[in-house]
């Protein structure tokens, strides 16, 4: 990990390790591999009204129970496998996100089928290319924007759940469709060079 004297967002300064880690090598780097991009679209569902703080702390625990995010396994999950997740003291256990998780793996599912990959779908939203922001502050970034309005309205006609504008927006900026880091942060820069 890179040295703590490094200036970064701030959000991510003075975090504990798991959420430094998450920053300096994750957060804003391109995903186009679409188990991981299936992942980060559930988490960021999960997150909706509490902190990425608390699910990143249960990260390895959704791996273990959603099959690392295996959307074939997932999909077909049923009403017993929801009972024992609901008992899964390691996840979120709230019904409605649960159940969005199965119904979001088998959207997730035909969206490969109808596109070959959910990667050559959702990168549509932003031309295939990151969209570099050249924000100073935090509080300067926006909670969503046209590109993630556009992507909640379509995945919502597809059956999605938990796929609002500003969870669209938040799954942009972890899978690098944006780079939010502000321009003071060293991973700015590193980032647009990827």
């Amino acid at each position: 990990m890179k040295s703590k004297r490094l200036k970064r967002c701030a959000w991510a300064a003075g975090s504990a390790s798991l959420m430094l880690k998450y920053h300096d090598t994750e957060w804003g780097v391109p995903v186009h591999n679409d188990r991981k991009l299936f992942e980060f679209l559930i988490l960021e569902g999960a997150q909706a009204g509490l902190s990425w703080q608390t699910v990143l702390n249960r990260r390895s625990n959704y791996r273990r129970a959603f099959d690392n995010f295996n959307a074939r396994k997932i999909a077909k999950y049923t009403k017993e496998d929801v009972a024992c997740l609901l008992n899964d003291k390691g996840i979120i256990r709230n019904r409605l996100k649960i159940e969005a998780t199965i119904e979001n793996a088998k959207r997730f599912l035909d969206v490969r089928k109808e596109f070959g990959s959910f990667d050559e779908y959702i990168w549509q939203f932003v031309d295939g290319k990151p969209m570099r922001n050249r924000f100073k502050k935090l509080s300067e970034l926006p909670a969503q924007t046209r590109e993630s309005e556009a992507m909640s309205r379509d995945l919502r006609k597809r059956g999605f759940r938990f796929v609002g504008p500003t969870i669209c927006y938040a799954f942009m900026q972890a899978v690098g469709m944006v780079n939010d880091h502000t321009t003071d942060c060293y991973r700015h820069r590193e980032i647009n060079r990827l």
